[in-house]
């Protein structure tokens, strides 16, 4: 029991370290001309399918500062989450996905030319919140009345059911890319034995042939 309890007691801290360790993502993107391609910046992530994500983005700068950000939300299923322009200060998009696929938030940071720029980048910082990252903990802790403990094991409670659920997906994609190997390999197998067959009765074939137009001209 008390080693139950201490090993508990391990992943407990090793779940609240990893929820501390995690950092918004900081970068800069330099500006470009006109609708230049060029300067786009994409962050991918996977997400499973009805899963809610909030995405923040922090960009420095004003409006009308010679410079303009948009940020463009899509995944790899061709579903489009959000395309705000012209950001400047916090954007908050939140979405609820609709495939199990992986998700770009793209950047891009052109020169408007309304006015002279010194320095033409533009900082951001980006968070991105998945699955029990992306609730509102505070609200729910008032709306149940919960203490601070209880709101935090629910907070890791639902963050293991996700990593079980990731891992019962992992498992199934395994499954299906193995019956798809071993399905490859069997028509593989009978393609040779087709392949091996026709040969043989091409060879025989080919002795038949040959000894019957040798017999007609009376050489054997």
């Amino acid at each position: 029991m008390a080693l139950a309890r201490s090993f508990l007691g391990h992943v407990f801290s090793l779940l609240l370290l990893l929820a501390a360790v995690s950092n918004a993502l900081k970068f800069d993107i330099d500006a470009v001309p006109g609708h230049s391609s060029h300067g786009k910046r994409c962050i991918r992530n996977f997400v499973s399918r009805d899963t809610l994500v909030v995405v923040t983005a922090i960009v420095d700068g004003f409006k009308g500062d010679g410079m303009q950000v948009n940020m463009h939300i899509t995944d790899a299923a061709g579903n489009e989450y959000g395309k705000p322009k012209d950001i400047a200060g916090e954007q908050r998009t939140v979405f609820t996905s609709h495939a199990d696929a992986a998700f770009d938030v793209c950047f891009e940071n052109f020169l408007t030319g309304a006015k002279y720029v010194e320095f033409p980048h533009r900082h951001i910082e980006l968070d991105i919140d998945i699955g029990a990252d992306a609730k509102d903990w505070s609200a729910i802790q008032a709306s149940e009345k919960l203490k601070p403990v209880e709101t935090e094991l629910r907070r890791i409670e639902e963050m293991v059911a996700e990593i079980v659920g990731e891992m019962d997906y992992l498992r199934i994609r395994e499954q299906k890319l193995r019956d798809t190997n071993e399905s490859t390999n069997n028509r593989v197998k009978w393609f040779g034995f087709g392949t091996t067959f026709l040969l043989i009765a091409l060879w025989a074939w080919q002795i038949m042939y040959l000894r019957a137009y040798f017999r007609s001209k009376h050489l054997i």
